[in-house]
């Protein structure tokens, strides 16, 4: 006799994203694995006296969602300290930097982030702001694209950073007219400041990951690539993971640090290695920054605000011969390379690489990625599905909203604007999708994603549809956000699809998303989220 199920599901839509039985009404579970795809008849069987039952009652079951690359830990630092991310505006992101810090009178540094370029004329705020409300102590406040940091005065004196502070190689010091410092640092220039804010502790750091798995999982997100995995956050999953409280599958790319070379590897490999849900067994290098304060890598030059060209092609963070020789030697040591990537630039740099790791190495399951992708050369997109490279897409961002229409098409021109986020392109071409958030950089909600990935237009607002031949289908964007994020990780045999003998990572929403207009996808909410069928995040509505 089979024994009776642990939980079984039924009575709703069941989309399983497998492709030889998409649909279903029921599952049941045992173990932590699924026993059972079917009917609601084909599962009575199994329900015992014991067995959970949950009945949908018309709400639909989808596998967890995964998330490509994302920064929880990075997120939950940042949810415990100087939060930005609820303000609207430069008044309220002010307001914000003051109740924390009178809230916080025993803090040395105020330290946090989630401001937006586009609350600020030319996407630089200016140290005087939290001078107003902040002159006696150091203000370090990350932008909410992590490429970028807003400071005030006494913390750009206490780093020594001043008029005749030359602009590091890997950024820039946005300046008043005289040559002072104006509050905004871009992308490595951030480290002048940075590097004197103090580090948090591990005990701080292992509670940023488990805010930060909250909010995933309340998302429901089930599994992720952490892309930004120095030791201290390696620590944080390897305390979370041997205690229990990881409750999420987690691959971890582990930093590359742009300043160093190759003698850095050894260093990786001995830091390589699994421990309960969480394994360290890709490397993250950041290629270049983002189109916004223009030090995205691109082909050809950007224009200024008259639409001139100018001599900035943007900043290649390593350098492309370089490049190919690292991505090469740890493709033969076994690493999964993930690959920052916004320009064209940069990422005809990182498929060059990964062609010559393959000339070298020959083919091998890696399963290398690039991400972001924001513009792609369309010779280039042919390129992913000749190498197995995965478009790691972050799809939230490929719409018309203030940071694209005022901070990036007018300084990339037509033709170039054009040739943004093109999903659909690289789907015809045959490359494998992968979808992620970049949280905190933007929501972790993988439905505000899939509304953009299927509409090309902002959730909840009505605009112009951006580039709508690059629109995804409902089932393509979910297969992005599942099953190809599990094929990255490597997780494919075992998640990304609720099929028969996979495990129960699940999540019930409170609507059918495709018995929905598709205007109406970003207000879809997650009512239950299961990892091997224990539930780790409820709803107050189921």
């Amino acid at each position: 006799m089979t024994a009776p199920a642990d939980l079984v599901l039924r009575g709703g839509p069941v989309h399983t994203l497998a492709p030889d039985r998409p649909e279903a009404t029921a599952v049941a579970v045992r173990g932590g694995r699924i026993v059972a795809v079917g009917a609601d008849a084909d599962v009575r069987p199994l329900t015992g006296p014991a067995t959970e039952v949950v009945d949908l009652a018309g709400r639909a079951l989808l596998p967890g969602f995964q998330d490509a690359h994302v920064h929880p830990v990075l997120a939950g630092l940042t949810m415990i300290r100087c939060d930005l991310h609820d303000a609207r505006d430069a008044d309220e992101a002010v307001a914000a930097v003051r109740a924390y810090a009178d809230a916080n009178p025993e803090a040395q540094w105020i330290s946090g982030g989630g401001w937006s370029m586009e609350w600020f004329p030319g996407g630089t705020p200016s140290r005087r702001l939290l001078d107003a409300v902040v002159p006696d102590r150091p203000v370090h406040l990350i932008n909410r694209d992590g490429h970028g940091a807003w400071v005030n005065t006494r913390a750009l004196e206490l780093s020594g950073v001043g008029a005749d502070t030359p602009d590091p190689a890997d950024g820039r010091i946005e300046r008043e007219p005289g040559g002072a410092p104006q509050g905004t640092l871009h992308e490595g220039a951030s480290h002048l400041v940075g590097r004197h804010v103090p580090e948090p502790g591990a005990e701080t750091m292992l509670r940023a990951l488990q805010a930060g798995q909250r909010r995933l999982h309340a998302a429901g997100v089930t599994a992720w690539q952490d892309a930004m995995v120095d030791q201290k956050v390696q620590r944080a999953y390897l305390a979370a993971a041997e205690s229990g409280l990881l409750t999420a599958r987690v691959v971890g790319a582990l930093w590359w640090d742009r300043d160093r070379g190759e003698e850095q590897i050894p260093e990786l490999l001995a830091r390589r290695g699994e421990a309960g849900r969480f394994r360290a067994g890709s490397v993250k290098i950041m290629q270049d920054g983002v189109a916004e304060n223009f030090t995205a890598a691109m082909t050809s030059p950007y224009l200024d605000g008259c639409g001139c060209v100018t001599g900035n092609r943007g900043i290649s963070f390593v350098d492309p011969e370089a490049l190919r020789r690292h991505v090469t030697r740890l493709d033969a040591e076994g690493f999964q390379v993930h690959v920052h990537a916004v320009g064209d630039r940069a990422a005809r740099e990182a498929l060059d690489a990964f062609e010559a790791a393959r000339a070298a190495n020959g083919q091998n399951d890696h399963r290398h990625h690039i991400a972001h992708l924001q513009v792609v050369h369309p010779d280039d997109v042919p390129r992913f599905a000749a190498l197995g490279v995965t478009a790691n897409m972050q799809p939230l961002w490929a719409a018309h909203e203030p940071q694209m229409d005022e901070l990036t098409i007018p300084f990339l021109g037509p033709e170039r604007a054009a040739w943004q986020y093109p999903f659909a392109a690289l789907l015809r071409a045959g490359a494998p999708l992968a979808a992620g958030s970049d949280w905190p950089v933007s929501s972790p909600d993988p439905f505000l994603g899939l509304h953009v990935a299927v509409n090309r237009t902002p959730p909840g607002e009505s605009a112009e549809v951006f580039l709508p031949e690059q629109r995804l289908s409902l089932t393509a964007a979910l297969v992005a956000y599942t099953a190809g994020t599990a094929r990255v990780n490597h997780l494919d045999t075992r998640t990304g699809t609720i099929e028969r003998g996979k495990l129960a990572d699940l999540v019930v929403t409170d609507r059918d998303p495709y018995a929905i207009p598709p205007g109406e996808l970003a207000g879809t909410s997650v009512l239950a989220t299961y990892v091997e069928g224990e539930r780790v995040h409820t709803h107050p509505a189921f």
